[in-house]
């Protein structure tokens, strides 16, 4: 029977360690000494393996290795990424990559010294585990022992959830299966960096609550952080973990990466594919998910696989041309980029966002290094002054891109006068380029975005509107922020509404089609809000009827169309429904999801049944 004795405490004022002896007689062992000296510590050994933890880090020799989950977002090898079930990361002593061949070799060189700051910055920004193993069945050479711990151990590490959930007990277990050695000892050491894991939970308990950080919130957070000493490296990636790991936001993304996996696998991407991963994009917006997990993904997934059937686009290609022609001066060739340029590469640039082409970026920053190189070496210093006047234009697309879609796609956005400001100065300069420049760029492709709901629709609507006021001096930007602010109260009030009714009629009104029934209804709904202090006065009767319309639409799709759609396959009464209907779209797609999984069906179906709608 396995038994195992944990040694707990504080090396430091911010590193906890857990010192775990697993085997048949670890309490009859004795298996650590403190360290003398200047750098004091704890010292744990076995025949031929050493294990010190010091206040500054920690040192090794003998057999072993460390591990940890990955965390969401930073660098990961493909070969891990590319396989659905590693999570974890392992490091063997000693061992090293053969890029020739693809396997791991192993020298005798395993000793070696680690700081903290280093553990908790290439490994898990939390939790790092090492250990090393002492064992009959496994003898000879370092390099022999290390290659055979991970043909027994190497797989069970990198895919077991234990590591992650932090269960020792189970982890242990599951090695000792695989080691098959009843009299063999596992030392597992376990650090914990409390200042990260303390700003972890206060970052997990603001977004998990409402998946967005208020700016008071940000604050604490902020604070945190100084008092820690906290870089913003480690915030970020602490942040974009936490938030991958929120359900809503892990199913999206795990849907995302594991069709690029299988994309991967294949060395493609088909239409059909690319249309997914489009669609999935489309959801990451409304359900606030960072862009940079996708990126991530993209980059590290998608990159040199062939897009099945499609050639280079056009506009790719005119990008290229315009962009190699800024080099053309050195032959005293006349190069500079002319407006019609300067339009070609703003649709470009507008049509590789909407494809997720991120060709469009690498054929850019080639430039710039290209452009750099040649200042170095002499060039004119027009070159630098042509390339600066593309990157402004670039710069401003992105800025009021962002602010636009966040406008139209997420809910309770703080609009500032800085932000307006900034729109009406962007607006200006397209619009010089070419009369209503900006609207043909930022505006027209979202007003016919089918994901666009109808508050986002009212929001886009009156910005533009107000902006057009305001340039007229009819109108100031006080006025269009009060505006916006109040489209999106009534919205925040409308979804708080509707989930309210929604879970009273779920639990409470299996009919609510008389006048009396709704009348009640509201009156419940209403004194719920308002003794809750949610609202602060009774519910409008337009929101009501209006959430009450919602839902019995919501009803007939579900338990009358639905169906009909799925045994017929007819997308064009899926789409017609919901082009005159007016439902949220996402809503509606994750209804379709929950009927598909609660009745079973293949959820292929339900892709074919979209295609060729996103």
């Amino acid at each position: 029977m396995t038994k195992d004795i944990c040694l707990h405490g504080q090396i430091n004022q911010h590193i906890e360690y857990y010192a775990i002896v697993a085997g048949e007689d670890a309490h009859q062992r004795y298996f650590f000494n403190a360290v003398p000296g200047q750098d004091e510590g704890l010292r744990f050994f076995s025949a031929g393996n050493e294990f010190v933890i010091t206040p500054a880090g920690v040192r090794h020799a003998g057999n072993g290795g460390s591990f940890c989950e990955y965390m969401f977002g930073v660098d990961q090898p493909i070969s891990d990424l590319a396989k659905g079930d590693v999570i974890n990361r392992l490091v063997m002593y000693g061992g090293r990559l053969d890029h020739a061949t693809g396997n791991l070799r192993f020298s005798s060189q395993t000793d070696g010294t680690l700081s903290f700051e280093k553990i908790f910055f290439e490994g898990n920004a939390i939790t790092n585990y090492f250990f090393f193993i002492q064992t009959d069945a496994i003898q000879g050479t370092i390099p022999r022992q290390q290659e055979e711990l991970v043909r027994r151990i190497g797989k069970t590490i990198k895919r077991s959830p234990a590591v992650g959930m932090e269960r020792e007990s189970e982890l242990i277990d599951e090695l000792f299966q695989h080691l098959d050695d009843e009299r063999a000892q596992l030392f597992l050491f376990k650090l914990v960096n409390r200042r990260h894991l303390e700003y972890s939970e206060l970052f997990k308990s603001y977004y998990f609550s409402s998946k967005k950080i208020a700016d008071e919130d940000f604050s604490q957070l902020s604070a945190l952080a100084r008092r820690h000493d906290i870089d913003r490296y480690q915030q970020e990636r602490i942040r974009i973990d936490v938030m991958y790991k929120h359900r809503d936001n892990k199913r999206i993304v795990d849907e995302y990466k594991n069709i690029l996996i299988a994309c991967n696998r294949k060395g493609e991407i088909n239409k059909m594919e690319n249309a997914r991963l489009t669609r999935l994009k489309t959801l990451s917006v409304r359900n606030k998910i960072p862009g940079a997990l996708f990126y991530t993904l993209d980059e590290m997934l998608k990159k040199d696989k062939k897009m099945v059937d499609l050639e280079e686009h056009e506009y790719i290609s005119e990008t290229r041309q315009i962009l190699e022609g800024l080099f053309l001066s050195e032959r005293q060739i006349e190069s500079t980029i002319d407006r019609d340029d300067m339009l070609k590469l703003l649709f470009a640039k507008k049509r590789a966002v909407e494809n997720r082409d991120h060709t469009f970026e690498e054929i850019l920053l080639d430039a710039s290094k290209a452009c750099d190189e040649k200042i170095r070496d002499g060039a004119d210093i027009e070159l630098l002054e042509g390339f600066s006047y593309i990157i402004t234009y670039f710069d401003r697309y992105d800025t009021t891109s962002s602010i636009i879609s966040q406008l139209a796609f997420m809910e309770n956005v703080r609009i500032t006068e800085e932000m307006l400001r900034s729109i009406l100065g962007n607006k200006a300069e397209f619009d010089a380029l070419q009369a209503n420049l900006f609207e043909e760029l930022f505006i027209s492709g979202i007003l016919d975005n089918k994901y666009l709901g109808s508050y986002g629709r009212k929001k886009v609507s009156s910005l533009i509107q107000g902006l057009k006021r305001i340039e007229q001096n009819q109108s100031t930007i006080p006025e269009l922020i009060l505006i916006l602010r109040n489209i999106d109260r009534e919205e925040r009030l409308y979804h708080t509404i509707l989930e309210h009714v929604r879970e009273r009629i779920r639990n409470f009104y299996s009919k609510y089609a008389t006048k009396a029934d709704q009348e009640a209804l509201k009156a419940e709904v209403s004194d719920e809000l308002l003794n809750k202090k949610i609202i602060g006065e009774p519910i409008p009767d337009n929101l009501f009827h209006e959430t009450v319309l919602t839902i019995k639409k919501e009803a007939i799709y579900l338990h009358n169309l639905l169906p009909l759609i799925i045994s017929s396959r007819d997308t064009a009464l899926r789409e017609d429904f919901l082009e005159n209907s007016g439902l949220d779209r996402f809503y509606v797609e994750e209804l379709e999801r929950e009927y598909f999984e609660l009745n079973n069906l293949d959820m292929e179906e339900l892709y074919q049944i979209r295609k060729g709608l996103n």
